[in-house]
C-alpha cells in the first residue's frame, strides 16, 4: 500500500516538469507559428489592454491613497451589508471591477487585505463577484467588433452584471459562522488622512510603478496564452481535447462547432470569443449564449493573473474559482431568459 501512494506521490512530483519540457520542445518544434502568436498577444496587449486597464490601475491606486473609499463605505454600507455581507468600503471593488474589467476587482480585493481595510473572509467573498469583463471590453471588443451589433454588447453587459450581483447575493453566507477577529480601528482613524501636497509626487510615483508591473504581468499571460493555443492549434490538440465536449454539448443541443471555441475560451478569454462570435448559425442566439458564458468564466489565464495578485495575501483562490463557475452559469442563463421573452432581441434568422 505505502509503495502505490509512494509511485503516486513520484507521478504528481514529475507531472509539471514532464509537462515544462514538452511545452519547451513545442515551443522549438512549431516555433514558426510560436512567433506569430507571439507578435500577436503583444499587439493585442498594446493596443487593447494597456490603454483599457492601465488609467484604471493608476486611478484605483490613487484613490486608496485618499479617503475616497472610507466616504463611500460610509454612504453605501446600507446597501452592501444586506446583500453581500461586506462593509461598504467593499463598494469600491465592486463599481470599480464593473467599470474597468479584469483583473482590477481581484487587485483591490487584495489591496483591501493587505491594508486591513476588509476581513479575510470579507475580502474572499468580493474576490468571487468583483472581478469582472468591462463594459469597454464587452460593448465595443465583443459586441461591435466580434458580432458587429452593439445591441448583442449591452445584452451581454446587463447579463454579466447580473450574474455577477447573484454571485455576491449567493456568497454573502462564505465563512459567515467564522469567528471574525477583524479590527478596522486603525483604518478609520487614519482614513480621514488627506494625500499632502509635497507626498502627491512619491505616491504618483508609486502608483504608476505599481500599476507597471502589473499590466506587465498581465501581458506577460496574453502571450503565453496565445503561444499556448497556437500550440494546441498547429499540433490538433485542440481537436482531440474538443472531442472530449462532445456528449456535453449533445446533451446542451450545442452544435459541434463550437467546441473549438469553448476550449479556446477556457485557456484565453478573447481568442475564444473571437472563435465563438464568427462561427456561421442561423441560431445566432446560441454564440450569444456562449459567448455569455465565456465572459463569466474569464478563462485559465485571467484565474493565473488573479492567483498571481492575491500570492502575496493570505486569501484563498478557492471562492475565485468556485464563484466564477457560478457567474459563467448565470450568465448564460440570464442571457437565454432575455433572448426568449424579448422580441427585439430575438437574432435568429
Amino acid at each position: 500500500m505505502r509503495k502505490r501512494y509512494f509511485y503516486i506521490f513520484r507521478l504528481k512530483q514529475l507531472l509539471l516538469p514532464a509537462f515544462l519540457i514538452a511545452f519547451t520542445f513545442c515551443l522549438v518544434i512549431f516555433s514558426r507559428t510560436n512567433l506569430s502568436a507571439a507578435k500577436n498577444g503583444l499587439v493585442l496587449w498594446a493596443n487593447s489592454v494597456v490603454p483599457s486597464l492601465f488609467p484604471f490601475f493608476v486611478a484605483t491606486e490613487l484613490l486608496s491613497h485618499t479617503n475616497f473609499t472610507f466616504y463611500l463605505g460610509k454612504l453605501l454600507n446600507k446597501f452592501m451589508k444586506p446583500l453581500f455581507n461586506i462593509r461598504g468600503e467593499g463598494s469600491f471593488a465592486f463599481i470599480m471591477g464593473i467599470i474597468s474589467g479584469y483583473p482590477v476587482g481581484a487587485k483591490i480585493a487584495a489591496n483591501f487585505r493587505e491594508k486591513n481595510i476588509c476581513s479575510k473572509e470579507e475580502c474572499e467573498r468580493l474576490l468571487s463577484f468583483t472581478n469582472n469583463s468591462g463594459p469597454l471590453f464587452i460593448i465595443g471588443t465583443v459586441g461591435i467588433t466580434m458580432f458587429g451589433n452593439s445591441t448583442i454588447g449591452f445584452l451581454l453587459l446587463i447579463t454579466h452584471i447580473l450574474a455577477s450581483i447573484t454571485v455576491g447575493i449567493i456568497f454573502r453566507f462564505w465563512k459567515h459562522n467564522s469567528k471574525n477577529k477583524y479590527d478596522n480601528t486603525n483604518y478609520n482613524l487614519n482614513s480621514n488622512k488627506d494625500i499632502k501636497l509635497s507626498e502627491l509626487g512619491g505616491i504618483i510615483g508609486n502608483s504608476i510603478s505599481s500599476s507597471i508591473n502589473t499590466i506587465l504581468l498581465i501581458g506577460g499571460f496574453v502571450v503565453l496564452f496565445s503561444v499556448i493555443i497556437s500550440i494546441l492549434q498547429t499540433s490538433h490538440l485542440l481537436n482531440v481535447f474538443s472531442s472530449f465536449t462532445n456528449p456535453l454539448l449533445n446533451i446542451l443541443n450545442i452544435p459541434y462547432d463550437f467546441s473549438a471555441g469553448i476550449i479556446s475560451g477556457f485557456f484565453e478569454l478573447t481568442n475564444g470569443l473571437n472563435i465563438v462570435c464568427n462561427i456561421p448559425q442561423k441560431k445566432l442566439s446560441i454564440n450569444i449564449i456562449i459567448a455569455s458564458f465565456l465572459l463569466g468564466l474569464g478563462g485559465l489565464s485571467v484565474l493565473l493573473q488573479v492567483w498571481s495578485t492575491i500570492s502575496k495575501t493570505d486569501l484563498s483562490i478557492k471562492p475565485y474559482i468556485l464563484g466564477k463557475f457560478l457567474h459563467a452559469c448565470f450568465s448564460a442563463f440570464y442571457t437565454f431568459l432575455f433572448l426568449q421573452n424579448f422580441i427585439f432581441l430575438n437574432f435568429d434568422l
